[in-house]
């Protein structure tokens, strides 16, 4: 894990140096290696992170701010470099993001993250920013969600994570954030109209059984759709009235989008959709009227 904090502080001077790999092939190639090792042995996470803090004696406060352990250098040396790959190499984009949800499948590697506030924030601000400014756009077509299904799985997941373990930090905080409601909508719009155009050998027929099989590809989407719809249900607990009123007021919400999400969220998260209801008819009662005539379930009593 070294190997990230040296190509972070010796940035300029890899630069200079390499001639025959360039910098974002070696990053890249660097994070193929580091993903394979953390996806086959979470105990090494684990003794990585474990093991940086006692190296360092630094301590995970509530502030987060002068923490040294390895495990918080691993973080902004991971942001650092997807940065460094972003724009010229995708699948290294997606490598990088799976490192980091592969580090919050294990309490202390989301610690590792949401307890310093700079890296925290950090990590917040580039997924956000991908999420919602580049990946998965509205003019993009719907083939889109089949390039990205990955890095967008690993993406969200990431910032469900941290939403659901420290939702009450200000940078994370909804009405920080309102474009996201949008943007985790029109990834499960995009999967509908990509589902809606046939596929080629989406499935295949199992001989045993004489049954279709769901193909890999499929799989992928539906990960990606679970993925999103727990992020979006936990999203749609924490809208107020004043959030609501404003996702309506910049296009982040209308009817179409509400009964995507409705559609996708029911019946698992009906908690989540009932206290939206109820939440849609302070901000737009009229809204929330027509909802309820689509899904008579959601009827809201005062």
């Amino acid at each position: 894990m070294v190997i990230f904090g040296v190509l972070r502080s010796q940035l300029s001077v890899v630069k200079k140096c390499l001639s025959v790999i360039s910098l974002v092939e070696l990053l890249v190639k660097v994070a193929e290696v580091v993903d394979k090792l953390f996806d086959l042995d979470e105990d090494l996470i684990l003794a990585w992170i474990e093991g940086g803090g006692q190296e360092s004696d630094g301590q995970l406060s509530s502030g987060g701010e002068n923490e040294k352990t390895s495990a918080l250098e691993l973080v902004p040396s991971i942001l650092e470099a997807a940065k460094q790959v972003r724009a010229d190499n995708p699948e290294g984009l997606e490598v990088y993001m799976h490192i980091l949800q592969l580090l919050t499948t294990v309490d202390k590697g989301i610690q590792a993250i949401v307890h310093s506030s700079e890296a925290g924030e950090e990590t917040w601000d580039l997924l956000s920013d991908l999420i919602c400014n580049e990946l998965c756009q509205a003019d993009d077509p719907p083939i889109i969600i089949q390039e990205q299904k990955t890095v967008l799985a690993s993406i969200l997941s990431v910032m469900s994570a941290m939403f659901s373990s420290q939702a009450e930090l200000d940078y994370i905080r909804i009405e920080k954030n309102s474009p996201l409601i949008g943007s985790l909508i029109q990834v499960l719009q995009k999967l509908e109209d990509c589902r809606k155009k046939p596929a080629v050998n989406s499935e295949h027929l199992d001989t045993e059984n004489n049954r279709p099989m769901v193909s890999e590809e499929d799989l992928y989407l539906k990960i990606l759709q679970d993925v999103c719809c727990e992020f979006l249900s936990n999203v749609l607990l924490e809208m107020t009235k004043e959030t609501t009123l404003r996702g309506l007021k910049h296009g982040h919400l209308n009817e179409q989008k509400c009964l995507c999400a409705f559609q996708n969220l029911l019946p698992l998260y009906s908690t989540a959709v009932k206290s939206f209801i109820e939440v849609l008819h302070d901000a737009d009662q009229t809204l929330a009227e027509k909802l309820e005539k689509s899904f008579p379930t959601l009827s809201y009593k005062t």
